[in-house]
């Protein structure tokens, strides 16, 4: 084999870096150095950016809100499911032993009843005699009132004129109500005379009269009383 020539360069590999392909070693000892250096420096600025607690801070609650999860969604409530009715537990059926057939017994003997007398009731009582009550009194008789008496010096009517001179004669009935104090309370034509200046002549004397009121026994009472008055011309 011939030797290689010192001068001549080895064949790069293929994933080399065409840029280097014709650097020495040293200057690539220096470039890997250099290359080394930026990513410690890197690293070391990443350190110390998280060691800053505005930094951990934010990063947490990144942290959080990537974590955090949406609310579950709601769920339908539960359908109430018809609760199956338990199995009838079927027990065997257990005859029971059929009854001994009755016997017949004597009956027993009536018990004797003791004799015994009635007493005879107590006569009865005589019905009490009915309380007649005392009939009321009998009511005091009534003494009828009276127009006539000498002390009541009753003045006799006036004949008008206007009947004398024409002859005017007749009798006036008249029905009076007296006071219990002997006054006319009230003045009634009865029976006319015929002539109406004959009857008012008798109403207008009668209204003035005084009257010995009627008594149920010592008490005075009203009553009415009938007074007739004649006119009767002189021969």
């Amino acid at each position: 084999m011939s030797p290689i020539p010192s001068d001549t360069t080895l064949a790069a590999p293929p994933w080399a870096d065409p840029c280097t392909a014709g650097e020495s070693l040293p200057l690539r000892g220096m470039r890997f150095l250099a290359v080394l250096g930026a990513h410690v420096a890197v690293i070391a600025g990443g350190v110390e950016l998280a060691s800053r607690p505005e930094i951990r801070q934010a990063v947490e609650q990144i942290y959080v809100r990537l974590v955090e999860l949406p609310p579950p969604p709601p769920q339908a409530p539960p359908v109430a499911r018809e609760a199956k009715p338990a199995p009838v537990e079927r027990r065997p059926v257990v005859k029971r032993p059929e009854p001994p057939p009755p016997v017949l017994a004597a009956a027993p003997e009536a018990p004797s009843v003791a004799s015994f007398a009635v007493a005879p009731p107590p006569p009865a009582l005589p019905a009490p005699a009915p309380v007649v009550a005392a009939p009321p009194p009998a009511p005091a008789p009534v003494t009828a009132a009276r127009f006539d008496a000498d002390y009541l010096h009753n003045p006799k009517p006036v004949y008008p004129t206007v009947s004398r001179r024409r002859a005017e004669e007749g009798t006036v009935l008249l029905r009076v109500r007296v006071s219990t104090e002997g006054a006319a309370l009230a003045v009634e034509l009865r029976t006319s005379s015929g002539y109406p200046r004959l009857d008012e002549a008798a109403q207008e004397a009668v209204r003035r009269w005084r009257f010995v009121p009627a008594r149920q026994g010592a008490d005075a009472i009203e009553s009415w009383v009938a007074v007739p008055i004649a006119f009767k011309l002189e021969s």
